[in-house]
């Protein structure tokens, strides 16, 4: 086992490492910009290392940095949470170079899995179910016209570097091929360096659904059921849970067993995500996978008992897993509290928190970096914390998110706790008759 890990991440994430190496036994290092000087992450750590100034660029993407600051703490280990390094093949290259562990995926998985263009034909290879489209990369504007004529329109243009959201464009028809080819072009080169696209079919009506596997050095592989990550906003998810109000029995086998195809094909070590889109006659296709701890990772936790990030350390030290498929036996959702006016288009609120108070009770749990007299820097992701409730039916679930919501006071700056707390009393909503489109037409 690892004696000192070097958390390459801040805010709740980097907190979240630090609590469960406090409980392994395993001493920790945080790096911190000087923007995150008075971070808790920072605080709680057994050594601190300032990585540069508040751009991501100079300091939590830098990674001379980082390994500087592995070698001269000694750290054995980094752990990249997510975002930033967390996907990043030469991280997770330079990290071996120098002999220190990557938590997380190996050069070549991140590269094959990375590129979402090499990774649709590994999963079709492996006989998981792909979204039809291109084979490849697109040549050009003529043969995307070309492409589309034959897996029928809407199409959607993707970036083979993308995430997040950007470098993405739904297409309708051939008069929109051409300005939606130049703003994804010109989105993905900006934002991943990289403007290679490809095409699918755009599923209509679909759910976001995702499996947790996990995966050793020997070869094994389990999954430990789905989330749904339906509630969107721009592709980026605000609220997830597990189980999945629109799965079956049958639906979470036939997706379980595909994603470990997905997993084995790969030769997955470490704990990751393969994410799928699920039509309205729940036909299932291979989106992604995410090599790496998710955001949402808490509700599989809460619902199978499982520490994640534990079993990420133990994976990367060389511990077999089980072989053990898990099923959520209680049901969880999470919601992102994020620095965010919903008035107003969701914009920023970066600032001083004034007041703060966390919710309690029986089956809340609360994942944050922040406190009263805490600044929320604007330079980095507006999320303050990630509130989750757990119970014995979804029903039960959501009056308790209802009532935890109204418990959560974060003064100073605007927050999403409204957009959560009229979510929760949505009627569709309750009912789980929802798709990734869900909020195209909701209002505050």
């Amino acid at each position: 086992m690892f004696n000192k890990i070097l958390i390459a991440n801040r805010g709740e994430i980097a907190l979240r490492v630090i609590r469960t190496c406090k409980e392994m036994g395993i001493k920790t290092v945080a790096v911190y910009s000087t923007a995150d000087r008075d971070s808790l992450h920072v605080r709680f750590a057994d050594e601190a290392v300032c990585i540069g100034p508040p751009s991501s660029k100079d300091s939590y993407l830098k990674i001379s940095s980082i390994i500087a600051a592995a070698e001269i703490t000694n750290a054995d280990a980094i752990h990249p949470g997510y975002g930033f390094l967390s996907e990043n093949a030469t991280f997770s290259k330079v990290c071996k170079e120098n002999g220190i562990k990557f938590i997380g995926a190996s050069p070549e998985m991140i590269d094959s899995m990375g590129d979402k263009s090499s990774a649709k034909q590994t999963m079709r290879d492996a006989g998981v179910p792909t979204i039809p489209g291109s084979d490849g990369l697109i040549e050009s504007l003529e043969h995307a016209k070309e492409l589309a004529v034959g897996i029928v329109y809407p199409v959607i243009l993707k970036a083979t570097a993308g995430g997040g959201g950007k470098g993405m464009r739904v297409v309708n028809s051939e008069d929109e091929m051409e300005s939606a080819w130049e703003m994804v072009k010109r989105e993905a080169g900006a934002a991943f360096g990289n403007d290679g696209i490809y095409m699918e079919k755009f599923v209509v009506e679909p759910r976001h659904i995702e499996i947790q596997i996990a995966g050793d050095q020997y070869g094994k592989a389990c999954h430990l059921s789905e989330r749904d990550c339906s509630i969107q906003r721009r592709h980026q998810k605000l609220v997830e849970e597990t189980p999945s109000p629109y799965m079956t029995p049958e639906l979470r086998e036939r997706m379980g067993e595909a994603a470990i195809k997905a997993a084995l094909a790969v030769g997955y070590e470490g704990v990751g995500t393969v994410e799928f889109l699920v039509d309205k006659d729940r036909n299932f296709y291979f989106m992604e996978m995410n090599t790496r701890i998710q955001v949402e990772h808490t509700i599989t936790e809460e619902v199978i008992d499982y520490d994640l990030v534990k079993e990420q350390i133990k994976l990367a030290a060389g511990e077999p897993i089980s072989g053990r498929n898990y099923y959520p036996t209680m049901h969880a959702i999470q919601c992102r509290i994020n620095a965010e006016d919903p008035y107003k288009n969701f914009m920023p609120s970066p600032g001083k928190i004034t007041d703060y108070h966390c919710p309690g009770g029986h089956g809340v749990r609360i994942d944050a970096h922040a406190y009263a007299g805490y600044v929320i820097p604007p330079f980095y992701d507006s999320m303050i914390s990630k509130l989750i409730t757990v119970a014995q039916t979804r029903e039960e679930a959501i009056a308790k998110m209802q009532r935890a919501l109204d418990e959560y006071i974060i003064e100073g700056i605007k927050t999403t706790i409204p957009f959560h707390q009229k979510l929760m009393k949505d009627e569709k909503f309750r009912s789980g008759d929802f798709t990734t489109k869900f909020l195209e037409d909701w209002t505050m």
